[in-house]
């Protein structure tokens, strides 16, 4: 009896995820495929418009950030296959209090007067750099995750 082809392709089983998406991420780049995903519709006259709520600015992506960022996604995705023009432009929360506080904890403050102490303008520039540094981080991870390509993350002044 003749030996039967299985169903499926056997698949590597030792897979460095990192790596991969790296790879793609870079392969994409090079190819352009990002920006004609986002230039696909620009001409049409069917509009829609979805601002996905901010990233916080205070800690790290959560794997529950990355579920919700993909779930609102799919509608961007889903509206911009059936040809409408968007903007996809997502939030940014710089609102300052959690900045502020991950700050205060890494300079080990106890009160307001110690901000005084070390000196109003010091501390909104560690702020700044520090919302600087998790914007970075998270614009990256959200362009890993291919949910709406925010290269466009508002930057702090």
């Amino acid at each position: 009896m003749a030996k039967s082809k299985p169903y499926f392709d056997s698949v590597e089983l030792n897979v460095n995820f990192p790596e991969l998406e790296k790879k793609l991420l870079s392969e994409w780049n090079k190819k352009g495929v990002i920006k004609k995903y986002l230039d696909r519709n620009k001409n049409s006259a069917k509009y829609f418009s979805f601002l996905d709520g901010p990233i916080t600015a205070n800690n790290p992506m959560g794997v529950h950030h990355a579920w919700g960022r993909t779930y609102k996604d799919l509608w961007q995705k889903f509206k911009n296959m059936q040809g409408y023009k968007q903007r996809f432009q997502n939030g940014f929360d710089c609102q300052g209090l959690w900045v502020e506080v991950e700050v205060e904890k890494e300079l080990q403050f106890k009160n307001k007067k110690d901000i005084e102490t070390f000196g109003v303008a010091k501390f909104v520039q560690l702020c700044k750099t520090g919302l600087k540094n998790i914007q970075e981080f998270k614009r990256n991870k959200v362009n890993a995750l291919a949910t709406s390509w925010i290269g466009n993350i508002p930057t702090t002044p």
